[in-house]
């Protein structure tokens, strides 16, 4: 049986974006087959959002299961869908925006994305497509020539609506200060163990949806751990309610209006992690989550340098730490 998900309203565009999605990266990365099946069996459970970006090459996985799945039935309609890409640091300057899309969405095999993201605030050498990002190969990006060919993709219709990733306040508040079409969305990092209480004010105050990525923490990714999911507090609130602690954190960060993309590519988990809407939260199970000391677990090293624009952790996330 199918799991409806709630959804919020993206900013001015009227586009509905489901709160809770299946992210597609993976470390070490898996096959496409193993990808394209995973994502058929999340939208046979229910699953309508999927998180993809170029650096986590599972675009065209994720266009293959698409199109098989109206083949199959389980989709009908393009619109049944609200699906996410993000621009990668090499394509980030004025001029690749327009074509790093146009070639997502020959990966994605679709006419248009529902949203389309700056992964991380930095650009790198045009043309490279490393990872980890040589040292010597970032640049300071060009916020208000970069933001405009994001507009225009918008515009163009070929992405429903625009927003970043891994964006502080104080960046998001650059953008919004020139932006003809503000941010949609901000996703960053989001769990009990890194709340994030400060941007999610800020987002909220200014029209701008948060989507929290590594909302169990992340394990099996280059810089994630066992952090969230081995979590005292959280295990003791899971055993009380007969949740799994998968369960508490997608249920704790719904109930702080949070949009949550979630990867398991296990159909059993996969089916618990719909699982979250029909229960919440007291204000003491919420009292005991506050009191987890905070820590970030992406602090996002990858993306400095010394002879980049961002020296140091600090420079990064503007003292958001």
């Amino acid at each position: 049986m199918e799991t409806s998900v709630p959804e919020v309203v993206l900013g001015s565009s009227g586009t509905k974006m489901p709160l809770l999605g299946m992210g597609t990266a993976t470390s070490p990365l898996v096959g496409s087959e193993s990808t394209k099946t995973a994502i058929l069996e999340a939208m046979g459970l229910g699953y309508r959002h999927f998180d993809t970006a170029t650096l986590y090459l599972t675009e065209e996985p994720l266009g293959e299961a698409i199109a098989e799945a109206f083949c199959r039935g389980i989709i009908t309609s393009r619109e049944e869908l609200f699906i996410t890409t993000k621009l990668w640091c090499s394509d980030a300057h004025g001029d690749l925006v327009l074509p790093a899309l146009q070639k997502s969405l020959r990966n994605l095999q679709l006419e248009y994305i529902d949203l389309y993201l700056i992964h991380w605030p930095v650009s790198t050498r045009p043309g490279t497509y490393e990872f980890p990002i040589k040292k010597e190969d970032f640049v300071p990006m060009d916020f208000k020539a970069v933001w405009a060919a994001m507009e225009e993709c918008q515009k163009l219709g070929l992405t429903k609506a625009i927003g970043v990733s891994n964006f502080s306040c104080k960046k998001l508040k650059d953008i919004l200060e020139f932006a003809t079409i503000p941010p949609a969305v901000n996703q960053v990092e989001i769990n009990p163990l890194w709340r994030q209480k400060q941007i999610r004010e800020f987002c909220k105050a200014n029209g701008i949806v948060v989507t929290a990525y590594a909302p169990l923490g992340a394990r099996g990714t280059i810089w994630g751990s066992n952090r969230v999911m081995e979590n005292e507090v959280l295990n003791e609130l899971a055993n009380a309610k007969g949740k799994t602690v998968a369960q508490i954190c997608l249920r704790w960060a719904y109930e702080q209006e949070v949009c949550v993309v979630v990867k398991s590519f296990n159909e059993e988990r996969m089916k618990q992690n719909l699982d979250i809407f029909n229960w919440s939260l007291t204000e003491e199970e919420h009292n005991k989550i506050n009191e987890i000391p905070q820590s970030r677990g992406c602090c996002g090293e990858d993306y400095i340098s010394e002879v980049g624009p961002y020296k140091t952790i600090e420079e990064l996330w503007d003292g958001e730490m």
